[in-house]
């Protein structure tokens, strides 16, 4: 069969019009659109099953679309302080559905990525940033930052005094990272940011 007919992880369409290497290297624009599409598929479902369900929008299944695409969206080609590229992200503007799509997808920091991040399980059935501390019989909040590092914000004697101290500083934290990257970014990213609430049904990082 002819290369160019094949499907990309037996969902994306290639073609002809863009290149996907220069220079013996893979373009940042074709690894974007065969990663994506990698999470699409059933395989990386069983690998990683935070990615169940993923898919993408047929417009996203073609490479000629998504390489302009790109080219049209803020933040895609920017690098962070740690010179790390954006990433592309497509929960933010999704409402809960996993899918990727020219309206969905928006390029942010990983900063962004890792304040929202949502992995790991919560602990022993309390709301997300709660937990239990037997030493001094309290709940006690606290927060994760992008260092992986741990705020505690303090003990508490009921589970939603505990959550709140974690829902009111979350919510801070999300809205200052947001003020900072104003200027740089996709203003439907700033505008979701800074209205950002914290469900006590989330898990975190």
């Amino acid at each position: 069969m002819d290369d160019l007919k094949k499907l990309v992880w037996g969902i994306g369409i290639k073609g002809s019009t863009y290149p996907s290497s220069k220079n013996n290297k893979q373009l940042k624009k074709y690894v974007l659109w065969a990663n994506m599409l990698r999470r699409c598929t059933e395989k990386r479902w069983l690998e990683k099953p935070a990615y169940f369900g993923t898919t993408c929008s047929e417009n996203f299944k073609s490479y000629t679309f998504f390489y302009e695409w790109c080219d049209n969206q803020v933040g895609f080609g920017n690098k962070d302080d740690n010179d790390r590229y954006w990433s592309l992200d497509k929960d933010l503007l999704s409402n809960g559905e996993r899918v990727y799509s020219e309206n969905t997808c928006v390029f942010v920091p990983q900063r962004i990525n890792l304040i929202l991040g949502k992995l790991g399980t919560k602990t022993e059935g309390y709301p997300v940033g709660v937990f239990w501390d037997k030493e001094n019989n309290k709940f006690r909040a606290s927060c994760g930052d992008v260092s992986g590092k741990h705020k505690e914000l303090g003990r508490f004697n009921t589970v939603e005094d505990a959550f709140k101290a974690y829902k009111t500083f979350k919510e801070a934290y999300i809205k200052e990272v947001a003020e900072n990257y104003k200027e740089q970014l996709d203003p439907r990213v700033y505008t979701t940011l800074v209205n950002y609430t914290v469900n006590s049904t989330l898990v975190e990082v």
